[in-house]
C-alpha cells in the first residue's frame, strides 16, 4: 500500500493565506521600529515641546531636558530589539508604554484628539502581539516570536477590528486638529506645501481637511475594498511628509516616529486579503490508493 501526499501541499489558497500573515507580521514588526526609533531619536535629540510632559510629575526643566536622552535611547533600543528579537512581553510592554505616552498630553493640558491621533503608537503594537496569541506561561512571554502566524478566522477577524479601530482614531484625531482645534502649525505646513496659492484661506483648507480626514476615520471602520486603505496609506504618508516639506526641527525622525500609521492601512489590506473567501483550503484526508498488481 502507498499514500498520496495530502491536496494542501502547494494549494495556492494555503500559500496565500501564509504569504498575507507573512506580509502582516513584518509590516507590524517594522512600523513598531520606527514608531519608537523615531520616537526616541527625538528625545536623544532634546525637543522643548517634550517639557510640559515631565510638569506633569513636577519634574522640574533642568531635570528633564537630561532625562529626555534617557528616554529617548530605551526607546530605540526598544525599537531595535522589536524588529531583531520581538518578544510578547516586549510588545507588551510597548503597547502600555505608548499608551501611556499619548495619555501624557491631555494630561499636560492638550486636547484629547492629540490622543486619538496617536493610536498607532500602543495600536501597532498590541496588534502585533495580539496576531501571535497571549503566552501560555512565562517562558512564553519571553519566547522570541516566528514571522509565520497561522491565527483562527476568529483571531483574525478580531484583529482585523483593533486594526480598523486603530486607522479610524488615527485619522479622526488628526481630523480634529483642523476641524475643531484651529493647530497653528498646520498653517505653515500647507503654506510650505503650495496650497496658499489656491487663492482660498488658509484656515479653510485646514478645516476642510480637517472634517475630510473625520470622514475617512469612520469610513475606516466599514470599507472593505482594499484600494480605500491604499489610499489611506499614500494620505498619512503625503501628510506626514510635510514636516520634511516645512524643514522642521527633527522633520525626519517625526516623520519616522509616526511609522504605525502608515503601515496600519497596509495591515488592514493584509488581513482583508486573509479573510476574503476561503483562504485555508480544506484539509482533505490522505486516500490510500492501492499499488498495481
Amino acid at each position: 500500500m502507498a499514500t498520496n501526499p495530502s491536496t494542501n501541499i502547494g494549494d495556492p489558497r494555503a500559500d496565500d493565506a501564509r504569504g498575507a500573515m507573512w506580509k502582516l507580521h513584518w509590516l507590524l514588526r517594522v512600523g513598531v521600529f520606527m514608531e519608537f526609533v523615531g520616537h526616541g531619536a527625538c528625545g536623544v535629540g532634546t525637543k522643548a515641546g517634550w517639557l510640559p510632559y515631565f510638569h506633569v510629575f513636577a519634574i522640574p526643566d533642568a531635570t528633564a531636558w537630561k532625562l529626555m536622552p534617557v528616554v529617548g535611547s530605551m526607546d530605540i533600543a526598544l525599537g531595535v530589539l522589536a524588529l531583531l528579537a520581538p518578544r510578547r512581553a516586549l510588545l507588551l510592554y510597548m503597547g502600555i508604554w505608548g499608551c501611556f505616552t499619548a495619555s501624557l498630553r491631555p494630561a499636560a493640558g492638550e486636547a484629547g484628539w492629540e490622543f486619538l491621533e496617536r493610536a498607532y503608537n500602543f495600536g501597532v503594537p498590541l496588534s502585533l502581539l495580539f496576531l501571535h496569541g497571549f503566552g501560555r506561561d512565562l517562558r512564553d512571554w519571553f519566547a522570541r516570536i516566528g514571522t509565520e502566524p497561522s491565527p483562527s478566522p476568529d483571531r483574525a477577524r478580531g484583529l482585523l477590528w483593533m486594526l480598523r479601530l486603530t486607522v479610524a482614531l488615527m485619522l479622526v484625531g488628526h481630523g480634529g486638529f483642523g476641524a475643531f482645534m484651529g493647530k497653528e502649525n498646520l498653517l505653515g505646513l500647507y503654506r510650505a506645501a503650495g496650497l496658499g496659492a489656491l487663492g482660498l484661506p488658509l484656515e479653510g483648507i485646514r478645516a476642510g481637511i480637517g472634517f475630510f480626514e473625520i470622514g475617512l476615520g469612520i469610513s475606516a471602520l466599514f470599507a472593505v475594498r482594499p484600494a480605500f486603505f491604499g489610499f489611506v496609506c499614500a494620505w498619512k504618508i503625503a501628510s506626514e511628509a510635510l514636516y520634511i516639506v516645512a524643514g522642521s526641527k527633527m522633520a525626519c525622525w517625526e516623520f519616522i516616529e509616526r511609522g504605525g500609521g502608515y503601515v496600519a492601512p497596509l495591515a488592514v489590506l493584509c488581513l482583508l486579503a486573509f479573510l476574503r473567501g476561503p483562504t485555508r483550503a480544506p484539509v482533505v484526508p490522505e486516500k490510500t490508493v492501492p499499488l498495481p498488481a
